[in-house]
């Protein structure tokens, strides 16, 4: 049994880079990018209007109320799309929709509603006084050119979308998605949606996996539920072998009698760097390497392998995609934890923030076939091997799940 710290060594000097693909921008969501992205030119392009209303010289504006408004010849018409190409002189407005380009010569925006309005073609009475820049939106003042809009590997969402669209990005350089093979192994797994017969069980792991990869901008190339045969789950290794670049398994790595998938990764050609690490749960996990490709075989217990997947696997592949992992942190538990003696000890919990501060508890739920203590769960909590529990009070790190929030006052009990 291999030492928690020393098997994360062995697997982080295996991580390779993906290389990168041009994806069109219609594509790009939850992908990870592999290069800055730049400004293509400064935001805004130009002086524009922030509303509707008339471009004005603040000086003409001096001294207007709405007892003392002044009246302005009106000279044009700029809209989005449209500029007047105008000058202004003393005396003189432009008539400006938002979006437009502010004319030459005028220095602010007079709102529609500070005016007589827009129904007179020929002259507006303005009734308040403007100072230079009033409502408008001022060339570079959120981007200038050059500038870096977007960092090498972000995930891209809906906000990074938009930006891309904003300065023009059709087609955007991202990681190429890691190919996976996912199987359980195991006579008695049958799919959701069927009916238990005495001795099944339905097979939940491969679709945590499926859902997991899909979050973290994988591909799920392979997935197959294997019965105990050894034939089967030879062909299917093998194929797995020359196409994807990890191959990821649940169960049939312990010590059991028909636990058969290290065998024959071995038989294989697979070089095993372990196969059991002193963690709780998940003792039973297996890492390998064959040419590029990463193995890795999970336990069968749902706890044991999500949990094993989020810390093992999880980090893995956003580094092969270029993806920084996220920073645990830490927090003082209300609940105490249970520490194991000699191994790394994971389950999972709840934290929020309370007076600003980080809290967090366990769930009650520590059995790993005990699939449900993840329901209300948005975090895992972490310890190194110690003597008896820590106590409630004492800080401890966890791993705020990626697609959870952290609760604010409130606790939910998981």
């Amino acid at each position: 049994m291999i030492p928690f710290h020393e098997a994360k060594s062995i697997v982080e000097k295996h991580i390779f880079k993906m290389e990168s693909e041009s994806v069109s921008l219609f594509d790009v969501g939850n992908r990870i990018l592999v290069q800055d992205i730049m400004a293509t030119f400064p935001s805004p392009q130009f002086d524009n209007s922030a509303m509707d209303g008339f471009a004005v010289r603040a000086e003409d504006t001096k001294n207007t109320s709405p007892e003392n408004p002044i009246t302005l010849k009106m000279v044009g018409i700029s809209s989005a799309g449209t500029p007047s190409g105008i000058t202004l002189n003393p005396g003189e407005c432009v008539q400006c929709m938002t979006g437009a380009k502010i004319p030459q010569g005028a220095d602010a925006v007079i709102m529609v509603e500070d005016s007589s309005g827009f129904s007179d073609a020929k002259f507006v009475q303005i009734m308040l006084e403007a100072s230079p820049g009033k409502h408008i939106r001022k060339k570079g003042e959120e981007m200038q050119e050059g500038e870096i809009l977007i960092e090498k590997g972000t995930r891209i969402s809906a906000s990074e979308i938009g930006t891309l669209a904003t300065f023009g990005y059709g087609k955007i350089e991202v990681a190429r998605k890691p190919k996976i093979a996912i199987f359980g192994t195991g006579d008695e797994l049958i799919e959701p949606g069927n009916k238990l017969k005495e001795g099944q069980i339905y097979n939940s792991n491969l679709y945590v996996f499926s859902e997991l990869v899909k979050r973290v901008g994988g591909e799920v190339f392979m997935r197959n539920v294997i019965k105990d045969d050894k034939d089967s789950l030879r062909k299917f290794l093998s194929e797995a072998l020359e196409t994807c670049d990890v191959i990821i398994s649940s169960g049939g790595v312990s010590m059991g009698r028909y636990d058969y998938v290290r065998d024959i990764f071995m038989e294989l050609g697979v070089e095993e760097y372990f196969w059991k690490v002193a963690q709780k749960p998940g003792k039973p996990l297996f890492f390998g390497t064959e040419k590029s490709t990463l193995i890795f075989g999970l336990p069968g217990n749902p706890v044991s392998s999500y949990i094993g997947f989020m810390e093992w696997v999880w980090p893995v592949l956003g580094a092969m995609m270029g993806k920084e992992e996220a920073k645990k942190v830490t927090a003082i538990l209300k609940k105490s934890f249970p520490r194991e003696k000699v191994k790394y000890r994971f389950l999972f919990g709840n934290a929020w923030m309370e007076d600003e501060q980080l809290f967090c508890q366990p769930s009650a739920k520590v059995g790993s076939h005990m699939l449900s203590s993840s329901l209300e769960a948005n975090c895992i909590l972490e310890a190194e091997p110690g003597d008896g529990h820590l106590d409630v009070g004492e800080k401890i790190t966890i791993n705020i799940l990626p697609w959870k929030r952290l609760k604010s006052g409130k606790v939910f009990e998981c």
